[in-house]
Order: structure tokens, then C-alpha cells, then sequence
């Protein structure tokens, strides 16, 4: 009995306490964009690129800075190595060899090495490399805020479309479930056909319908909105802009005049990143044909005993010192370098070509951008029109045919007609706002 009374007592403290762990956001579309250009899993990442790579370039800058090893040598002649020498060194017969070991059972040698690159013409190219490393990922960075920007708009809008679909369409439902109502009483006074109630009941089926799959649609798009700005799905959200509101803030025909500077463009930074790494590629080939030159200071000690007593006080250690100088010049290679300094300018060439396909490329997606920009207004305005004039429509069939001036077939058109035009009118709305998006993609707004 007492373990039945505990287990609901776990349930609602488990229950309550996931409760408080959510949390609850309040975004208008700015705060969105603020949020996940902090939080959005990509957004992090990229900016760890970009720490990683600045330990990089010093990683690479400090392969040119002085370099101090040191370490511990030890060797055990479990067996000495074993010469011959006349014995009569020792006093034997002259013409007879006598076996000599050379050398203690121990040795140990403590060193430490200090070496510093002069001249190397790699290590000078691989300095420039890691600035364009570096400057790479801050693109990368930027590209990803651009990306994530423009999805941010894209899922803000979707979630306000669904939204307001489901207030259209819980307002027809109502409106028609009346209608239905009062057509249901006149057909039962004998008035009109049965086949009025029919059709009535027909648009109603499809109304609920297309309300059930937008709440459903309304979830996913509250979910996938969660994850862009990196907060968990199961947190409550709420925005605060209006999709009306939104869409007569984004209607800016001057945008569209903007000029277009391509160099502006992440792409086309990104591009020309690409084409100065080939560059770099290039000198490194070149560099290897240059002599190398390095120096080197070796500073140590080394002891020598028959039994291991390496640390007592009696020990002698002998001291050794050399300092060296290391210059490399390539002569011949077989005409590899060559070959490798070729697959280098064509490589490069190629960078060059791509950077001039990048730069027309950006110029056509301006254009488009821009043109579907501008359409995307000009459909607004028209949708805005139409659904007025259908708004118009509807009621005049609706009056029609409570007086029985029209059929139901005619004010089933007219109610089709409406809700169609009610759906153009939303997705026209956010069609500005993300073409607006899209154009300030491209062009680095």
C-alpha cells in the first residue's frame, strides 16, 4: 500500500520538476536574429573554427621561434661488446690476441638541444598561409551568420503563416457552421434541396481538414524555429511580431536601387580567399628550390659506472657542449619541383577562373533576387486587392443564397474563391519578407 501511495507522489515530482527546468522566450523577428546569431548550434561552432585556427597561426609562428628539447638517455650492456688485442700489451706471448672489454656495464647521458631556424623559405610562405587560414574561417564565420539570419526570417515567417491560416480558418469554420445551421433549418422547412446542405457539409469536411493539418503544420514550424535559434524545443516560445506588421516594414522599393558591389559579397570573399591560397601554394613550390639554413646548440653530460649508482654524490659526470650550423641547398631533383611548381600555376589558374565564375554567378543571383524582390511586392498588393474583391463576392453569394436568389453551387465558388485568395494574401505577405531576405543576402546588408 505505502509503495502504491509513493509511486504517484514520484510521477507528479518528476513532472513538476521538468516544468521548471523550461523555459520561456518572448521574440519579435530582431531579437530572433540577435538570438540565434549567439546561441544556433552553427553559429557556435564557427566561432571555435575561429579560435582553433588562431592557434594555429601561432602554432605556425612558432615553429620559426627558438626550440629547447631535452631528455634522458640510459643504456644497460646486459653483454659488453668484446675486442681483440695482441696479448703481449698484457705481458703474454707475442703473436697470440687476447679478449678485452671496452666500455661499463652502465651509461647515461642527460642532453638538452637548442635550435633555431635562419633562413627557410617555406617557413616565410607558411607564415602568410596561416593569416589566410585564419581570414578563411572568419568568412566561413560570416557566411554562417548570413545563413542563419536569413533562416531565422524564413522560419519566423513560417510559423506566423501557420498561425494566422489557423485564425482564417477557425473564422470560416464558425461562419460556415452558421450557415450550415441556417441552411440545415430552411431545408427542413422545405424551402431548398438537401443537396445546399450537402455541399455545405462538403466544404465544412474540407475545412476542418486543412485546420487540423495546420495545427499540426504550426508545431513542426515552432520546432524548427526552436532549433534555428538554439534554444530546446520543448521551451515555450511566443513572438511578438505581426505578420501584417512585419510585411509593411519590409516593403522597401529603395532596397532593390541599392548597388550591388560583389566585392561586398561573403561568396565572393570566400572565393577570392580560395584564389590567394593557390597563390600561396604557389610560393611554397617556388620556396623549396631556395637553400635552407638552421643552427643548433647541444649541451650535455654522461656518466658511466659497472653497477647503477648514476645519483650518488661520488659521481662523476663529464660535461659536453657543440654548437652546429645546417645549410641545405637543393641542386637536382629530377625536374620533381618542377613538376610540382606546374600543378601549382594550374591550380591557381583554375582559382582565377573561379573567382570569375563566382563574381558573374553573384551578379545573375542579384538580379533575380532583386526581380523576385520586386514581384514579391507587386503580388503582395495584388493579393491584398483580390481577397477584398473576393471578401465582396462571398458576401453578395452568401445574401444570394439565404434568399434563395442563388445556388449553392454558386456560393460554393464564391467560398472557394475567398479561402484561395485568403491563402494568397498570407503567402504573399511572407513572400516579402524572405525575398526581402534573400536580396539583403546578397548583397551584405
Amino acid at each position: 500500500m505505502k509503495k502504491l501511495f509513493l509511486t504517484p507522489l514520484l510521477f507528479f515530482a518528476l513532472t513538476a520538476n521538468a516544468q521548471d527546468s523550461k523555459k520561456s522566450f518572448n521574440f519579435s523577428l530582431e531579437q530572433a536574429i540577435s538570438q540565434a546569431l549567439t546561441n544556433n548550434y552553427s553559429v557556435i561552432n564557427a566561432g571555435r573554427d575561429i579560435e582553433a585556427s588562431k592557434e594555429k597561426k601561432w602554432e605556425t609562428t612558432a615553429a620559426g621561434l627558438p626550440q629547447i628539447n631535452a631528455g634522458l638517455d640510459y643504456t644497460n650492456n646486459i653483454v659488453l661488446q668484446k675486442s681483440v688485442v695482441p696479448a703481449e700489451f698484457f705481458g703474454g706471448e707475442p703473436g697470440t690476441y687476447a679478449t678485452v672489454a671496452f666500455g661499463t656495464k652502465h651509461s647515461m647521458i642527460a642532453r638538452s638541444t637548442l635550435s633555431q631556424i635562419i633562413f627557410d623559405g617555406s617557413y616565410v610562405v607558411a607564415l602568410q598561409a596561416s593569416k589566410t587560414y585564419l581570414k578563411y574561417y572568419e568568412n566561413a564565420k560570416q557566411k554562417t551568420d548570413v545563413e542563419i539570419k536569413e533562416a531565422v526570417i524564413d522560419s519566423y515567417g513560417n510559423v506566423l503563416l501557420a498561425e494566422e491560416s489557423i485564425a482564417i480558418l477557425e473564422k470560416n469554420k464558425a461562419t460556415l457552421e452558421k450557415t450550415l445551421s441556417d441552411t440545415k433549418a430552411t431545408f427542413e422547412n422545405g424551402l431548398i434541396e438537401e443537396e445546399s446542405v450537402e455541399q455545405l457539409q462538403i466544404t465544412l469536411t474540407s475545412i476542418n481538414s486543412t485546420l487540423n493539418y495546420n495545427k499540426r503544420l504550426v508545431d513542426v514550424a515552432y520546432k524548427t524555429l526552436k532549433i534555428t535559434l538554439g534554444i530546446d524545443i520543448n521551451d515555450d516560445l511566443k513572438l511578438t511580431d505581426k505578420l501584417d506588421n512585419l510585411t509593411v516594414s519590409n516593403l522597401d522599393l529603395a532596397l532593390a536601387e541599392t548597388e550591388f558591389a560583389v566585392a561586398d559579397n561573403v561568396n565572393y570573399q570566400m572565393a577570392l580567399n580560395f584564389q590567394e591560397q593557390r597563390e600561396l601554394e604557389l610560393k611554397l613550390q617556388k620556396s623549396k628550390a631556395l637553400p635552407s639554413l638552421s643552427a643548433n646548440l647541444n649541451f650535455g653530460y654522461t656518466a658511466f659506472k659497472d653497477q647503477f649508482q648514476f645519483f650518488t654524490k661520488n659521481q662523476n659526470w663529464l660535461n659536453y657542449s657543440n654548437i652546429g650550423v645546417s645549410l641545405n641547398v637543393p641542386i637536382f631533383s629530377s625536374l620533381a619541383r618542377s613538376s610540382r611548381t606546374q600543378q601549382a600555376k594550374i591550380a591557381l589558374d583554375q582559382a582565377k577562373t573561379q573567382l570569375s565564375e563566382a563574381e558573374q554567378k553573384l551578379k545573375l543571383q542579384y538580379a533575380s533576387a532583386k526581380s523576385d524582390y520586386e514581384f514579391s511586392i507587386e503580388e503582395y498588393a495584388t493579393a491584398k486587392s483580390n481577397l477584398s474583391l473576393a471578401e465582396r463576392i462571398e458576401r453578395k453569394q452568401q445574401i444570394k443564397f439565404t434568399e434563395g436568389l442563388s445556388s449553392s453551387f454558386d456560393f460554393n465558388d464564391a467560398q472557394r474563391q475567398l479561402y484561395t485568395n485568403q491563402q494568397n494574401y498570407l503567402q504573399s505577405m511572407v513572400n516579402v519578407i524572405n525575398k526581402k531576405a534573400a536580396l539583403e543576402k546578397i548583397i551584405n546588408k
